[in-house]
C-alpha cells in the first residue's frame, strides 16, 4: 500500500524533549518504520520548521519524511498552527494527486483536517490518532490551556467525518464516545516499544550513592515533574534526573526548567537533581537502565510511551492513575499508581518501592514481560496494518455501491 501519514507539528527526525517534541514524534517514526518494513511505501508529511535543509529525506527505516512548507519555515507552537492548516491541506492535495495514494492517517487533531480536506473528493480512506483530546485538556488545564477555542468543535467533527479512529487507550475512546464517536468506528491500538532497543541491562550500581529516580520527557507542567521535585523533600537518600527541554545551549532560558529549579532551591533538594535536558534518542535505554525507578506523573496522559520503554527495559514504573498509564502499568505488578498533583502518596510509594529491592526487581521482570508480550512494535505494526487493509477493503466497496 501507499501510505501517507501526516504529523502536521511532530516531526520523526526531531529531537525528543522539547515542547512539542515527545511521543508522537517517537509513535509516527516507529509505525513508519514499522510499515516500511512489512513491504509499504510510507511517507510522513511534516511542516517544514526551518528553511534550509531537505525537502525530503529517506530515513534508513525505508519511510521518506516530506517537509511541507506551511506557514512560516520556523518553530511556531502547535497550539498556533491552525491558520496554517489551509495552506497544509492544499500543499497536501497537490502532492497527493500528483502521486495517488491508498490510505492517509492523520496524526492529531489539525493533521486530520488537513487530510480530510486534502482527501476530499478521492475516494481515500483517512485514519485518525488523536494522540490528545481538546476536552481533555481544557478539564484538567482550565483557563491555562492555550488550545484554540475551535478545538473541541474540530475534534467532534472528526469522530463524523474520518473513515475510522485508531485510539491509543480505553479511556480515549470513552472520551471520544462523548464527543459523538458512533460505536464500531474506532480500534484500540496502543503505542509499542522496541524491545530489542529497550531491554534489561545489569542493575544499577549501589555502592555507597544515592537511590536514583529518573524522569523522562517534555519539559510542560502538566508532565509532573514539579510533583516529583516536591516528593523529593520527604526522601532523603534519593536524587533525580530529569531528562527533556532544549539542549545544553538554550537549557539555561528554558522557562519551566527554571520554574522547576526555583521550586527545588525552595525546597531544599536543589542539590540532589540533575537537570540532563533534550537526550537523544540513542541515550534513553541506558538512562532508564542506570536508575531505581522511573517516574511519570503527568496530570493527564493521552498514552504515555516512558512506561513502556521503562518496563522493557526492566524497571519499575511509578505512575499517575489517568489515561494511557491505567492500561499499561499493572499496579502490584510491573508498577504503582498514585493520584496525579499528590507529591505525598507519590513520595510515600517511591519510599516503600526504595526500600524493597526484591519487589522493586519482580516489577521489573514481569514489566519486561508484559512489554514483550504486549507493546513490542512489531505486534503494533502487523495490528495497525490490519485496520488499514479492512478500512481500505470498505472505502473500496463504498466506492463501488455509489458508483452503482
Amino acid at each position: 500500500m501507499r501510505i501517507a501519514l501526516v504529523s502536521e507539528h511532530a516531526d520523526p527526525l526531531t529531537a525528543l524533549g522539547g515542547v512539542d517534541a515527545g511521543g508522537q514524534n517517537v509513535h509516527v517514526a516507529a509505525l513508519a518504520g514499522g510499515l516500511a518494513r512489512r513491504g509499504h511505501e510510507v511517507t510522513v508529511h511534516t511542516r517544514r520548521t526551518s528553511p534550509g535543509g531537505p525537502s525530503r529525506v529517506l530515513c534508513e527505516d525505508g519511510y521518506v519524511v516530506d517537509h511541507v512548507t506551511a506557514g512560516p519555515p520556523a518553530e511556531v507552537p502547535k497550539d498556533d498552527l491552525l491558520p496554517h492548516v489551509p495552506e497544509l491541506a492544499a500543499q497536501l492535495h497537490e502532492r497527493w494527486r500528483a502521486e495517488p495514494v491508498d490510505l492517509v492517517h492523520a496524526h492529531f487533531w489539525m493533521s486530520g483536517l488537513a487530510s480530510l480536506e486534502a482527501a476530499r473528493g478521492t475516494g481515500v480512506p483517512v485514519l485518525q490518532t488523536f494522540h490528545a483530546l481538546g476536552s481533555v485538556k481544557r478539564r484538567q488545564q482550565g483557563r491555562a490551556d492555550t488550545s484554540p477555542v475551535s478545538r473541541i468543535d474540530h475534534e467532534r467533527r472528526l469522530c463524523r467525518e474520518v473513515d475510522h479512529v485508531v485510539a491509543t487507550c480505553s479511556d480515549e475512546v470513552r472520551e471520544l464516545r462523548r464527543l459523538g464517536l458512533e460505536a464500531g468506528r474506532a480500534t484500540v491500538i496502543p503505542c509499542g516499544v522496541d524491545v530489542d532497543r529497550f531491554a534489561p541491562g545489569p542493575p544499577p550500581a549501589t555502592g555507597g550513592r544515592r537511590h536514583r529516580v529518573l524522569t523522562i520527557g517534555r519539559l510542560v507542567p502538566r508532565k509532573g515533574v514539579g510533583d516529583v521535585v516536591e516528593a523529593l523533600a520527604a526522601l532523603p537518600d534519593v536524587e533525580l534526573v530529569v531528562a527533556g527541554g532544549p539542549g545544553d545551549d538554550a537549557l539555561h532560558l528554558d522557562p519551566e526548567l527554571l520554574r522547576l529549579r526555583d521550586l527545588a532551591e525552595s525546597r531544599g533538594v536543589l542539590d540532589r537533581v540533575r537537570f540532563l535536558g533534550g537526550v537523544g534518542r540513542d541515550r534513553v535505554p541506558d538512562l532508564i537502565r542506570d536508575s531505581d525507578v522511573v517516574v511519570t506523573v503527568p496530570w493527564y496522559e493521552p498514552f504515555g510511551i516512558v512506561p513502556l520503554e521503562a518496563m522493557a527495559c526492566g524497571r519499575p514504573v511509578v505512575g499517575s492513575r489517568v489515561g494511557g498509564l491505567l492500561d499499561t502499568v499493572v499496579p502490584g505488578k510491573t508498577g504503582e499508581l498514585v493520584p496525579p498533583r499528590d507529591p505525598a502518596a507519590l513520595a510515600r510509594t517511591l519510599r516503600a518501592l526504595l526500600d524493597d529491592p526484591a519487589r522493586r526487581a519482580a516489577y521489573g521482570e514481569a514489566g519486561r514481560r508484559r512489554a514483550v508480550q504486549h507493546y513490542d512494535w512489531r505486534q503494533v505494526v502487523a495490528r495497525t496494518e490490519a485496520v488499514y487493509r479492512a478500512v481500505a477493503r470498505a472505502s473500496v466497496h463504498e466506492g463501488s455501491e455509489v458508483a452503482r
